[in-house]
């Protein structure tokens, strides 16, 4: 269970936040500026909290109010942008093999590889390079990444923003995949409605910096799908 109580000031926004997620996917939407991309930030030690603490599940990321601060690579947080972030210069074999490889394992050899590979469809990518593959293809790959890193928790920072429509519907269905069989926690920050209906497990909505309303998907969607 991931706990995230802070309070944090960027520019004119003040943030006061308090909220849970549990393992399968929350979905955080809100309007431009409500905080979102910020709150994933601060999980991920982008970002140090002016005032608060952050928790997955008995790990203490940040805790002002005893000094604590873990910084991001201790966290066990994997983080997926919209840009993806791949290393030009490496295969996407190699992309996969230097987050296995921080991650303590032993490249291409444990079973969380194949697990990966297989559930993202990569195998047939593994020795092409990074400027040759289709935006969907980049995003499988940047998942991949995230994934092998053995996170405790997975962060979504619109994934599919920079990906055409067309390429959406090749990309979710490996979503839903890792939703049905990883069941980590995942926080997926979206402004498309259509790409959280029917697949999260709750929804948080975030103005202002505070959270507004958080439910099951389904009742706090109803009636309300077309906000955000």
């Amino acid at each position: 269970m991931l706990q995230v109580r802070v309070t944090h000031r960027v520019g004119a926004l003040a943030l006061d936040l308090d909220l849970t997620a549990g393992a399968g996917l929350t979905a955080v939407i809100g309007p431009s500026g409500a905080g979102k991309t910020t709150l994933l930030r601060l999980i991920a030690g982008l970002v140090r909290p002016g005032h608060g603490r952050i928790a997955s599940d008995e790990v203490v990321f940040v805790d002002t109010a005893r000094g604590l601060w873990v910084p991001p690579h201790r966290r066990g947080v994997g983080y997926v942008t919209q840009d993806a972030r791949l290393f030009p210069h490496f295969s996407v074999r190699n992309n996969l093999r230097y987050a296995h490889w921080c991650a303590g394992g032993a490249p291409g050899g444990a079973e969380d590889w194949d697990e990966i590979v297989h559930l993202l469809d990569l195998r047939s990518l593994l020795t092409r390079s990074h400027t040759g593959l289709s935006g969907g293809e980049v995003q499988r790959v940047a998942l991949g990444r995230a994934l092998l890193g053995r996170p405790r928790l997975l962060l979504l920072d619109e994934p599919l923003a920079a990906v055409d429509i067309g390429r959406r519907t090749e990309i979710i269905p490996y979503l839903d995949r890792l939703r049905e069989q990883r069941r980590l926690p995942m926080l997926y920050v979206t402004h498309a409605p259509a790409e959280i209906a029917g697949r999260a497990d709750r929804i948080i909505r975030l103005q202002d910096g505070r959270v507004v309303a958080s439910d099951g998907a389904g009742r706090l969607a109803e009636g309300r799908s077309g906000e955000i």
